[in-house]
């Protein structure tokens, strides 16, 4: 499960409306109606909350766009939360629209829970919040995808024995066409990332199921009386205001692990110990640890949660020091080739 909060920004200021971002969530139903779709085909997903379904988007943008009571410019009007299941957390679903529905209107509790809040005295509850979700059930590449990063240079090259086959044929260039023709075949069959026998591009659908959430959530409270902001940098501290000591803070860890720990309930989920939150935040913080962790897993648990380390690479490397990734790169390819091995001599299956 990732799952991300953002401030929703407009170029380097914050937006100073959601209508950008709503019509954004609006794209999968562009062109969609119901009457058309073969039978079994997801249709139009509409927005909902707590207590609400099909919910237009007009409605959306007019109820978070007029709750931002004395809010600065320099502020955010709304957040809004992606949250990302896996594909084995994707298959514990037994109707991806339904269940999300469902796994989202609890996990707005969670989310709730983890603020240092209190309103009128008491802790905030999700009656308090103002929040719209909206499920997709498509994600299509993007340039900052590895399989389109590491497919460029093929792509780079079939552009330009297209274009030159474009001067070919306005006499401008001096050359065979089904040679150049036959270099492109090559070409796409060498690049290393395929879908389907196809080259993967950019804005190509992602095969398979892509269901996923998003969230926005206005900055104020439903009563637009009181900020709430998942942003605060504190989990849990007090300060002054208005001659009052008013607590404040959200802590982020409590609700990523509490999102995991409803998902699994809910749905019955076996999460691996390299799905965990928990385990990737170790991997940062002690990668040691977390490799000595990770081998002491019973076989078969360990051969799964390297197929999994292995289909979505090291758990956000991009965040250790050098140093760090580099000890735990040297331990982690001394894991895998024993961990390889014990598959190979087992009845392990994955």
């Amino acid at each position: 499960m990732y799952i991300t909060i953002t401030a929703q920004k407009l170029g380097g200021s914050y937006s100073p409306s959601s209508a950008g971002f709503v019509d954004y969530l609006e794209k999968e139903n562009q062109g969609v109606e119901l009457e058309d779709l073969p039978a079994g085909e997801a249709g139009m997903e509409h927005f909902f909350n707590q207590y609400g379904d099909e919910i237009s988007a007009e409605e959306v943008v007019r109820e978070i766009d007029g709750n931002t009571a004395k809010l600065e410019k320099t502020e955010p009007r709304f957040y809004s939360i992606t949250m990302n299941p896996s594909k084995y957390e994707l298959k514990a679903l037994q109707n991806p629209s339904a269940d999300l529905k469902t796994y989202t209107r609890e996990l707005m509790k969670d989310y709730v829970v983890s603020f240092n809040r209190e309103i009128n005295g008491r802790q905030v509850t999700v009656d308090d919040i103002k929040y719209f979700a909206k499920i997709e059930n498509q994600r299509t590449f993007k340039g900052t995808d590895k399989q389109i990063r590491e497919n460029q240079p093929y792509a780079t090259k079939i552009l330009e024995i297209r274009n030159n086959i474009g001067k070919v044929e306005n006499g401008t260039m001096a050359g065979n066409i089904k040679k150049m023709e036959r270099q492109i075949n090559r070409l796409e069959r060498q690049a290393p990332h395929q879908q389907n026998g196809q080259r993967i591009v950019q804005g190509m659908a992602k095969a398979g199921s892509q269901s996923h959430v998003h969230i926005v959530m206005s900055r104020r409270d439903a009563s637009n009386s009181f900020s709430l902001s998942p942003g605060s940098k504190y989990k849990a501290s007090e300060t002054e205001l208005n001659g009052k000591m008013v607590k404040r803070g959200f802590d982020r860890d409590q609700f990523f692990e509490r999102a995991e720990r409803t998902f699994d309930r809910t749905f019955g989920y076996q999460r691996n110990f390299s799905e965990k939150y928990s385990a990737r935040k170790e991997f940062i913080n002690n990668p040691k640890m977390y490799f000595n962790s990770l081998i002491r897993l019973p076989t078969n648990e360990k051969a799964i949660a390297f197929k999994i380390i292995r289909e979505t690479g090291l758990p956000i490397m991009g965040s250790i020091p050098i140093n760090k990734a580099q000890m735990a790169l040297k331990v982690f390819n001394k894991l895998r080739q024993g961990v390889e091995v014990a598959i190979k001599s087992s009845s392990i299956g994955i």
